[in-house]
């Protein structure tokens, strides 16, 4: 068998192996992947000695990715957001190099070793920024439109650096001159170009190809016109991802922007895996172990800095300080682009071989705590850089003093469901105060009138100033688990007695803040079922009075009809819900099994703490089964409960044991 098959084979099982087990433990695909690359590459099992025998491919990757993101942007949005893209990602790109190329000219670098140094480190990763923001929802965020601001400008002054490498190396400063104004001009022209053709020829090409309703005409045609915006730009000497991104902004505004999404995706992930898989090849060994506390002292003044330039540009450019610090821990790492400069400045003598594993080493350290930082810019921007609205919340409460309230409800969270709350206690005349830990909110809702302080529920000083002591009811409205249990006991502490009502998202937490003196637990999956119930069986003809005595019996008896579900592909189980959740599963009852000829009650089921719904026997169900009742081959038993008790039992009814 050819061996590049089994290569590919094997580094397909790899992937699948190490993205199937990072997962497990909650840490990105991206990691895995370069995981992959470290092991697969040439420093270890050498299943393929030259990385760059996959770049070609591995790059479409990224013009994949960047026509996603091009498909986001349209060009009125894009032309608002100048002042990000050529002014704090002009700002951050030239601190960023001119600092670097400072430190390395300390280290006694040359000036042009050290300017090369200083371009590399001022690059940040376009692939692993936008996939991890994209995945969390959040790339029309101020802050994350901001990282992508200066990304976008990244990729444009790639190209200066690519074009000045091989003259440094010739020493031919006339010629640096030259090749920078053809550069620039190519770049206009191509830009134009695409510009213009892009929103004349595109749309009428794809209405076209929609016409015939064949999906993979439509298919083909949006991985050619990606394909063929990045040939163009190639052609001119810029990147590539610059011509996806062109080609995605003219097709932002059209009709077929969610489906040209929904179609590049699949190719755009996996290919992505592929070049996230060559840059781990890239990593030697050799140089990451025997320098590692070097490495470790770059990825520091890396991050610190590279965080703290993107802030200084942004500030420069008034934007807001939260967002600026969010932007800056987003990009301090290197990028791709990076590893590109290093190998070619590498190749023609700029820099030397170890400096550019250095590079590479520190690099991919960075990229590794990358979904980290971003995980936590959040975080570290509101703790670094409260915001005006925090100031203002924090220093102004509602004109309400505790001794003017009295039989008011308490609403702990001022979100869309506090809010809804509020609006229906005010058109029935019933005072409340609100207390809600968002400052923007907070401010927003005091400027038009509402009743709402600023802090922590937990804060019992807080809940004193809110009149606790003479309130009729609290209401928990936020989707934290912990805390609203927290709430709960301070709320007891404080009042024992005081009802208190809590919306949950998942039922299973039910017990818990029943157990800790909740009067009523409102789990939102449920109770927009039961809703969703009433209309339908009021449609089929049911009369009302028994929808509403069904609807009571459902909630008094603990939406018995509505615990336990039949889990599938796209159910979302993870650590922390698997064993609270219930789930339902058939099992049949084969001839040999256990159970045949055995009654419920000598199976003695609910000791093992599960539930038998329904037994279907000769197509017909029989619902919740009594006792007495008689197993026999071929029935099946629907049971419900923990899903590794219904493991557990089902292994009992077949096997006894």
């Amino acid at each position: 068998m050819d061996s590049t098959f089994i290569n590919v084979i094997a580094l397909l099982a790899l992937s699948v192996l190490l993205v199937w087990s990072f997962k497990r433990i909650n840490l990105p695909a991206i990691l895995a992947y370069l995981a992959v690359g470290v092991v697969a590459g040439p420093q270890v099992l050498s299943m393929y000695s030259d990385p760059e025998q996959m770049h070609l491919l591995a790059e479409v990757g990224i013009v994949f990715l960047l026509f996603s993101l091009g498909l986001e942007f349209s060009l009125p949005k894009l032309v608002a957001m100048r002042n990000l893209v050529f002014g704090v990602g002009a700002g951050q790109m030239l601190i960023t190099t001119v600092l670097f190329a400072a430190i390395a000219l300390v280290f006694g670098q040359t000036l042009s070793t050290a300017i090369i140094i200083g371009g590399m480190v001022a690059l940040s990763s376009t692939a692993i920024v936008i996939k991890q923001i994209d995945d969390a929802g959040r790339l029309n965020t101020p802050r994350s439109q901001m990282a992508v601001s200066i990304l976008l400008f990244q990729d444009l002054a790639v190209v200066p650096f690519l074009i000045v490498i091989p003259l440094l190396a010739e020493s031919a400063e006339q010629s640096i001159g030259a090749a920078m104004l053809l550069a620039l001009f190519k770049g206009v022209v191509v830009v134009v170009l695409l510009l213009s053709m892009g929103r004349w020829l595109l749309p009428k090409l794809f209405n076209e190809v929609a016409r015939t309703r064949t999906d993979e005409l439509f298919v083909l045609t949006t991985i050619l016109v990606a394909l063929l915006a990045a040939g163009t730009t190639y052609a001119f000497g810029l990147s590539m991802a610059l011509g996806a991104f062109l080609a995605g902004m003219m097709l932002s505004e059209s009709q077929y922007r969610h489906q040209l999404e929904a179609d590049i995706r699949p190719f755009r992930d996996i290919l992505m895996g592929l070049f996230f898989i060559t840059v781990g090849m890239k990593l030697e060994l050799n140089v990451f172990i025997s320098q590692f506390h070097w490495v470790i002292v770059g990825l520091v003044v890396l991050v610190v800095l590279k965080t703290v330039v993107v802030w200084f540009s942004a500030i420069l450019f008034k934007s807001n300080k939260q967002d600026a610090w969010a932007a800056g821990m987003k990009l301090a790492q290197l990028g791709e682009f990076s590893f590109v400069i290093a190998a070619l400045a590498a190749q023609n003598g700029v820099i030397t071989s170890e400096q550019s594993s250095m590079v590479i080493s520190i690099g991919l350290l960075s990229m590794a705590i990358t979904p980290w930082l971003i995980t936590q810019s959040g975080r570290f921007a509101n703790w670094i850089a409260p915001n005006d609205a925090l100031v203002h919340a924090q220093q102004v409460q509602p004109n309400i003093s505790s001794e003017s309230l009295s039989n008011h409800v308490l609403i702990l969270g001022f979100g869309r469901v506090g809010q809804s709350v509020a609006r229906m206690l005010k058109l029935e005349g019933i005072k409340y105060i609100a207390i809600d830990f968002d400052p923007v909110r907070v401010h927003e809702s005091r400027s038009a009138g509402e009743s709402v302080m600023f802090g922590d529920a937990c804060q019992r000083d807080l809940l004193k100033s809110a009149g606790i002591a003479k309130a009729q009811l609290a209401l928990i409205t936020f989707d934290q688990h912990d805390k609203a249990l927290k709430v709960v006991n301070v709320i007891t502490d404080l009042k024992a007695g005081l009802p208190i009502v809590v919306r949950t998202r998942k039922d299973y937490q039910s017990e818990d803040f029943y157990a800790a003196g909740v009067l009523q637990v409102v789990p939102e999956i449920q109770e927009g079922s039961l809703m969703l119930v009433s209309q339908v069986l009021h449609s089929a003809g049911v009369p009302m009075s028994r929808i509403l005595k069904r609807v009571r019996n459902e909630r008094k008896k603990g939406y018995q009809h509505m615990h336990g579900f039949f889990p599938g592909e796209t159910t979302e189980i993870t650590y922390g819900t698997k064993d609270k959740l219930e789930f339902m599963h058939a099992v049949a009852i084969g001839s040999d099994a256990y159970a045949v000829n055995k009654t419920l009650s000598e199976l003695d089921i609910e000791r093992r703490r599960v539930k038998v719904t329904g037994l279907r026997r000769n197509n017909n169900e029989i619902e919740s089964p009594e006792a007495d009742t008689l197993i026999v081959a071929n029935d099946v038993l629907v049971i419900s409960g923990k899903p590794r008790r219904v493991e557990r039992i089902e292994h009992y009814l077949l096997y006894g044991k």
